[in-house]
């Protein structure tokens, strides 16, 4: 005869047994995302606005990038705040591997050094996915003002001084950063005039509204046909598209270096296998000869690395960067 359980124990050997189904159930979403993901169309947010260095890179990855994952993946900008709306937008997004942040990284290793009080945590809320490019800043003048050499610019810089202006894409960018090393270390005085992005600055300076700028790499074109003045790279390298060019750590600004990694954010809790897949289908978009080509067009690297090495890099840079911002005491104002 068959021994009889008795109810209490039925009841509590149940009740394990629910939990056990219930516990088991509730982790099948997130496999079934992971296993059948991309199953609709991925966005890329840009928190820039268009025509920038980052709208530019994250356009030209994300054409190879649709096509190895089999959906569309559309791109959105969405500037303001120095990258903050952009990327507030991305970290409050569900975590499911359709909504991606290309971002400098300057909102990730800046911005909490400008920003006393940001809507989201840059470190906890994104997790990186790929780096895309290291972007060199370069120096560039407009036509007419009297000078032919970064030499010559320091002594007109020196001798004139706040007279002249510098455009940048806002108040923290690297090409912000880069001016206020130039201006510390060269111990000269400019004006500072912050924009709502790189293209916008750059179209200023092309109608002589401002003096000069820290380019990103979308003015080179503008060097390349005579419109504006390429000076020196804010780089410790000198570019291979303008090998004759100093850098400024060669004419006596010792340790001047303001790349900068552009790159792909998820939202925190993305599953590591869709990060994992993303990192490896953009650093193989990266190897495409179209994609080197746009970048290098910027004046800018490609950069493909794990998303480990990425976050390391931004670490380093948050402690370079961060130390200028205070010694210049420069704020998001």
């Amino acid at each position: 005869m068959q021994a009889l359980t008795p109810p209490g124990r039925a009841r509590r050997l149940f009740s394990a047994a629910a939990l056990a189904a219930a516990a088991s159930t509730a982790l099948l979403p997130a496999t079934a995302t992971a296993d059948t993901w991309p199953s609709k169309p991925i966005k890329v947010v840009v928190n820039f606005p268009a025509g920038g260095a980052a709208d530019q890179i994250a356009r030209a990855v994300t054409q190879p990038l649709q096509a190895a994952l089999g959906q569309p993946v559309v791109v959105e900008n969405r500037g303001g705040a120095g990258g903050n709306i952009g990327g507030e937008a991305v970290a409050k997004s569900p975590a499911d591997g359709y909504t991606l942040l290309m971002s400098s990284g300057g909102m990730v290793s800046v911005n909490p050094h400008l920003y006393p009080k940001m809507a989201f945590d840059p470190a906890k809320d994104l997790v990186p996915v790929a780096a895309a490019a290291r972007v060199l800043v370069f120096l560039e003048v407009r036509p007419s003002l009297p000078v032919n050499s970064i030499q010559e610019f320091l002594a007109y810089l020196k001798a004139h001084p706040g007279k002249l202006t510098f455009g940048t894409p806002g108040n923290g960018s690297s090409p912000h950063l880069a001016a206020e090393m130039l201006k510390a270390q060269a111990n000269v005085f400019a004006v500072h005039v912050p924009y709502r992005g790189a293209a916008p600055a750059m179209q200023d300076l092309l109608g002589g509204q401002v003096d000069f700028m820290f380019d990103p790499g979308i003015g080179l074109q503008h060097v390349k046909a005579g419109k504006l003045k390429l000076l020196a790279v804010g780089s410790s390298k000198r570019s291979p598209l303008f090998p004759d060019v100093p850098t400024l750590d060669e004419v006596g600004l010792k340790g001047f270096d303001a790349d900068t990694l552009f790159g792909f954010y998820a939202p925190a809790g993305t599953p590591a296998d869709i990060v994992a897949r993303l990192n490896r289908e953009i650093n193989k978009a990266l190897g495409t000869q179209a994609v080197q080509d746009r970048i290098a067009a910027l004046g800018g690297i490609p950069a493909p690395m794990s998303p480990a090495e990425f976050n390391s890099r931004a670490a380093t840079d948050s402690a370079r960067f961060g130390a200028l911002i205070k010694a210049r005491n420069i704020t998001s104002d």
